[in-house]
């Protein structure tokens, strides 16, 4: 799967708090987008990519990508565990 192809699901995460763009932002984030990408890919301009993922950093209490995607799929995880 490419990751242009990653599905994801941009719905609020009551227990992140972070808003629908966030959500969305940090989908692709977790898809190993770059802000470049991510950009392109919503139309926004990079420095608005900038300041969204910085207040996904501050609303997860996270500073770094790394630990904002470990956080984001572990969540994930509890929210829809897989089945078996």
């Amino acid at each position: 799967m490419r990751v242009d192809d990653a599905p994801f699901d941009a719905q609020p995460r009551v227990e992140t708090g972070l808003s629908r763009r966030e959500t969305e932002v940090m989908e692709l984030i977790a898809t190993g987008r770059s802000n470049g990408q991510i950009a392109q890919h919503l139309f926004l301009s990079e420095k608005t990519v900038k300041n969204h993922v910085n207040r996904i950093y501050a609303k997860l209490g996270v500073d770094s990508r790394v630990t904002a995607i470990g956080l984001w799929l572990e969540r994930a995880t509890r929210e829809d565990p897989p089945r078996l």
